[in-house]
């Protein structure tokens, strides 16, 4: 049984975790910088411990301190949340070293799953679909101009230890592809302290969805549906929707189907979510697996009534999925991803101290978040401020409360992106179900100003 819980967290997914560790009568205790010593998962939590200054490294991303201040107040478990150290696969070991469970997946899923030339050849062999392109790490310009040719332009080429669009070029001209190839080798060496790249056929004008699993240590995994995250800026997901709007029954479970024997291929233990792209004829492709609980996973929350976080622990602690549970679905939730950033301005990062703030309230509307009037957004960590969900019976349903909630989502002092998600529910083609990954960077005004 875990008896105290350590968050290797901050802002709204430690507040998030703290709420069901309460539920379940599991002590909670919070890590923060200096930074963060009036958030509000520091107030919630039963202890929390300051464990640096305001400086990721020197806090959130400091595993000796982390670890310290789960053995100084007798945690016996840890939940890294996401971002930070949740996909780092050393910090879970050391987590196993140090006698703490790690609520995720063992070390050696998580540097699987890391490497994306690796985890789409383990997929590959599994059966899963997955794009054309290289087997593996893509080595010199000689080896990419060559198989550039073999499989056609345009190309893709993706870091094969990244994400969020870090290390990452579109190549469409064959004559671009050598400076394209270097410049993405050095930002992944940047971002991520590693050059490996990779390079597959680009899907032009694909919807980006993904499936949610559960893997327990028997070997059982489960599919609770998908999540649409095609409205993305610069290949950063902003809106996310279940269940989406574009595939059919046929290809939904065609694609659960594969994301459960991916999954099981690699004994996938705990919450993860396999991700895909899907072309204009519905042929799916897998791009990666996050081995983590997702930001967007309250709308999974909210259309199958299921606790993800909770599922998580459960799951950590040697609990046995229930095959036989009928996972119903119903309705449709949205989540809308609130920064502080100024739209009108190229998403320009906008921290400092709210002087207002109102939730949005009534049937069908939930907020995450750690904020209140009077916090101060500092500029050091990730512009999220906050998520709002909406559920409604069907998606227009869902799409007229986030547009109603939107209005009454009251947030001063700072600038937000809540007037460029009031733009987007009003927008004719996002409404349509008219849309791909490529729709936001495409439009040509952001709150009607040039962006």
């Amino acid at each position: 049984m875990i008896k105290k819980l350590l968050i290797a967290n901050r802002g709204e997914i430690a507040l998030r975790i703290i709420r069901t560790c309460k539920e379940l009568g599991i002590k909670t205790v919070a890590v923060y910088s200096d930074a963060d010593k009036d958030s509000l998962h520091v107030k919630f939590a039963d202890e929390a411990v300051c464990i640096g200054n305001s400086l990721s490294k020197e806090s959130y991303l400091n595993i000796p301190r982390i670890v310290s201040a789960a053995e100084i107040t007798n945690a016996d478990s840890i939940h890294p949340g996401y971002g930070f150290l949740a996909e780092n696969a050393e910090f879970a070991q050391i987590c196993i070293d140090s006698k703490l469970n790690f609520i995720g997946p063992l070390p050696e899923m998580i540097n699987a799953m890391g490497n994306k030339s690796y985890a789409k050849d383990t997929m590959k062999s599994a059966g899963v679909p997955v794009v054309n392109g290289s087997d593996g790490v893509v080595s010199n310009t000689d080896e990419a101009l060559k198989l550039a040719k073999s499989i056609g332009l345009p190309v893709m080429i993706k870091a094969s230890a990244g994400g969020g669009g870090k290390g990452m070029r579109i190549v469409r001209e064959i004559n671009e592809l050598e400076n394209s190839f270097m410049m993405a080798k050095t930002e992944a060496a940047s971002a991520f302290g590693n050059d490996d790249v990779y390079m597959e056929k680009f899907i032009e004008k694909p919807r980006h969805i993904e499936i949610q699993i559960l893997g327990d240590k028997y070997g059982n995994v489960i599919s609770l549906g998908e999540r649409d995250c095609s409205i993305q800026r610069r290949h950063q997901k902003l809106i996310e929707e279940s269940p989406s709007p574009f595939i059919t029954d046929e290809v939904r479970d065609k694609m659960s189907k594969a994301a459960v024997l991916g999954a099981k291929s690699v004994n996938y233990l705990g919450a993860g979510t396999i991700e895909f792209l899907v072309d204009k004829n519905l042929n799916f492709y897998f791009m990666e697996m996050n081995t983590r609980i997702q930001v967007e996973h309250p709308v999974t929350e909210q259309i199958t009534g299921i606790d993800l976080i909770k599922e998580q622990i459960n799951i950590a602690a040697g609990m046995k999925l229930n095959k036989k549970r009928k996972i119903k679905m119903s309705g449709h939730a949205i989540e809308c991803r609130i920064n502080a950033e100024d739209p009108a301005n190229n998403f320009r990062p906008s921290p400092g101290v709210i002087t207002a703030f109102n939730q949005p309230g009534g049937l069908g509307v939930r907020v995450d978040t750690h904020c209140y009037t009077g916090y101060a957004i500092p500029p050091y960590y990730d512009s999220m401020i906050g998520k709002l969900i909406t559920f409604g019976a069907d998606r227009t349903e869902s799409i007229k409360k986030m547009s109603r909630a939107l209005d009454e989502f009251i947030i001063e002092g700072i600038k937000t992106t809540i007037p460029f998600h009031q733009m987007l529910m009003q927008n004719d083609d996002f409404i349509n179900n008219n849309f791909d990954t490529g729709f936001l960077d495409n439009l040509k005004k952001v709150n009607g100003q040039n962006e």
